[in-house]
């Protein structure tokens, strides 16, 4: 017998006698999170669950874990090994299920692989959850116990483990309760909430009502006092006091027939094609039926109730699929679903105030031209192996990137809709620059690694491999904007989204300021601090978008997104209070949502399935949210003039997604 089949067959039978030495000698422990603590958990003797399982976990890659936890609050699992404490952040489908988990050592043992933004690079996704990389890395020897905590716990929520055991191969995940987790509707099934849709009849009165409440037009019919005539008028109501484009019709800049950038007594705007004053209130992921297509149908057995037909999916057809949220459009308006949830969108955001369809979002919606929008180029060579960064030094980079800016922005050159174009989306490589050149360095042989390797030779120390990183990211820079203006020179380059910019190098600043138009940057934080943006302005000389931030909470069983809030009354508070804050400083011009729409309810195609959105699976809008948008919207004009103070109103207990390693050595 082969000796990897041998070793295989042995760990499948140490599984097995790992799951009968569970049921034999079960013992469930129980977790109660206090919600009065920042941080609320527990350690336990991993023999005192499951007896028997060896100390030395080398020769395994999966960790399964039965378990029921009554809240879709991400919490950690982490171990106590040899050379100390290793955690991952885990979120379970199944509120108020058992479920068993399957996790990967490897992301125990080493860093995460490469990969093109920062999403992609910590979220991994499973079939019953989905698990965010943070914490410590190493061998998985001298394993005694596991933790298991929470940061700022919603509601005092629970957890039960009943079995740890090891696989060599992967068991995959399964439910293991009786009752759908996810019902006809896409919602989370084994919760009630306020306001949840229990049949069709209660989802079409709502639609209904909404279909009265969207509308902006008044027709009215006016009597001519002379001759008695009834003149019909229709009168729409502009409480934001927009232009045509979205700008202020209260002030005005230069016209130049598209969007630009203005500083103005010493504040930065935007400037539609009209010449108006525009700030862009905009969201992310714009799009019918946007929480996206249902992944890995085949491995979830029970999950869901009802599984939507597979020939009516997102983005009208074009990537296949099974969509809950598109479902519900084609049961709210039928065959022409396309055509009329693309007009609800269009109303809706007339009526919450929403100048701006941001980056991620719908062709389809944009092209209706209207509504102000930007996106994002493709085909400009950002590599997952590079962390995001493109090899510059390939024969052909010029060339390609000069026939993906071809195709992505020569149609909208004389498009006056278009404010411009984000280059891409939270390099990865940003503070892993000495991890990238190692990276390259054992790779395989390419142009950027023989670059690298003549740099060096110069003298191999940290700061050359940093120059060398910058230095790669300026080419890449220069020479998208170049191809961008050859083929468009009418529309603005709107940066990067970084993703953390508070202690960016001072040369990636200087770099972009010789570069972008704007300055962009994604920030998920109760409110972007002064300081941060401060020190960006500064820096760059640039007017400034936030591109990414978002709240959520835990009541429908979606994940409570990067920033946690207690409620959806909270989300409208904090909110808010976020975007108010924002607008108060002089560089910032603009703002993004994310997103639209909720995410699927069980995870995109990196597991991530939060509560964020604008509107649910079921096409109802979250009213708190949309009705904090609507009376924001009305005074950004002057909180950004310095006229008016932002709200004072924080919400309560808001607390961001960073982790705690050091929380058992307290």
């Amino acid at each position: 017998m082969k000796p990897n089949l041998l070793k295989n067959l042995l760990a499948f039978s140490f599984l097995l006698f790992a799951t009968s030495l569970t049921a034999s000698a079960q013992k469930t422990v129980k977790i109660k999170f206090d919600s009065n603590k920042e941080v609320s958990g527990q350690k336990f003797a991993i023999r005192d669950i499951t007896p028997g399982l060896p100390a030395n976990w080398d020769e395994y890659n999966f960790v399964v874990l039965e378990f029921k936890i009554t809240t879709s609050q991400r919490f950690h699992v982490g171990f106590t090994t040899e050379t100390g404490y290793n955690e991952l952040r885990i979120m379970s489908y199944t509120a108020n299920g058992w479920n068993k988990l399957a996790i990967p050592l490897k992301f125990y043992r080493r860093l995460p692989d490469a990969a093109l933004d920062l999403a992609a690079t910590y979220n991994q996704p499973r079939y019953t959850g989905w698990i965010n990389l943070g914490g410590n890395r190493g061998p998985l020897r001298g394993m005694d116990s596991i933790g298991i905590r929470m940061n700022a716990p919603i509601n005092n929520p629970t957890l039960e483990l009943r079995s740890i055991a090891l696989s060599v191969e992967d068991p995959g995940d399964q439910y293991l309760g009786e009752k759908p987790v996810v019902d006809e509707f896409g919602q989370w099934n084994l919760g009630e909430w306020e306001g949840k849709a229990h049949s069709i009849d209660q989802l079409k009165q709502e639609w209904a009502a909404e279909e009265k409440d969207v509308e902006t037009s008044v027709t009215q019919k006016i009597r001519n006092i002379d001759t008695g005539e009834l003149i019909v008028k229709t009168i729409t109501k502009n409480p934001y006091n927009y232009s045509t484009y979205g700008g202020y019709i209260l002030a005005k800049g230069k016209a130049t027939g598209f969007f630009h950038t203005e500083k103005i007594d010493g504040r930065w705007w935007f400037v539609d094609p009209h010449g108006y004053l525009f700030l862009s209130h905009g969201v992310d992921c714009v799009s019918p039926g946007g929480g996206g297509n249902i992944r890995d149908l085949d491995k979830r057995d029970g999950m869901y109730k009802e599984v939507p037909p597979q020939n009516i999916s997102s983005n009208q057809g074009r990537r296949g699929g099974a969509s809950f949220g598109t479902w519900n459009l084609f049961r709210r308006y039928g065959e022409d679903y396309p055509e009329k949830s693309r007009e609800m969108i269009i109303k809706r955001m007339d009526k919450w105030g929403l100048n701006t369809i941001a980056n991620w979002s719908s062709p389809e919606v944009m092209n209706m031209n209207r509504k102000a929008f930007m996106f994002q180029l493709r085909g400009v060579g950002i590599e997952g192996g590079l962390m995001g960064l493109p090899d510059v030094y390939t024969n052909d980079f010029a060339s390609k990137v000069d026939a993906g800016c071809k195709a992505s922005v020569e149609q909208y050159k004389d498009n006056p809709w278009l404010i411009g174009y984000f280059t891409g989306n939270e390099p990865s490589w940003l503070e892993q620059e000495l991890r990238l050149c190692d990276m390259i360095l054992e790779g395989d042989d390419r142009p950027i690694k023989k670059e690298l390797t003549a740099w060096l030779a110069k003298g191999d120390t940290p700061e050359n491999r940093k120059q060398f990183i910058f230095k790669t990211f300026r080419i890449f820079l220069e020479t998208v904007d170049s191809a961008i203006k050859k083929y468009d020179p009418n529309h603005l380059n709107l940066g990067i989204r970084f993703g953390n910019v508070m202690h960016i190098d001072r040369e990636i600043l200087e770099i972009c300021k010789d570069v972008f138009d704007v300055f962009s940057f994604n920030c998920y934080d109760l409110y972007p601090k002064k300081e941060m943006m401060d020190r960006a302005m500064e820096m760059t000389g640039l007017p400034m978008i936030i591109g990414e931030y978002h709240f959520g909470t835990v009541d429908r069983g979606m994940a409570q997104s990067l920033w946690q809030v207690n409620s959806q009354k909270e989300r409208g508070v904090a909110y808010r209070y976020y975007t108010e804050r924002a607008y108060q400083h002089p560089g910032l011009i603009g703002t993004a949502y994310f997103q639209w729409c909720d995410q699927d309810y069980s995870g995109r195609r990196d597991g991530e399935n939060y509560n964020c959105g604008l509107v649910d699976v079921t096409d109802r809008p979250y009213k708190y949210q949309v009705e904090a948008m609507m009376e924001t919207a009305k005074r950004l004009f002057d909180i950004h003039t310095g006229n008016t103070k932002p709200v004072e109103q924080a919400p309560v207990k808001a607390r961001g997604h960073g982790g705690m390693p050091d929380f058992w050595n307290k």
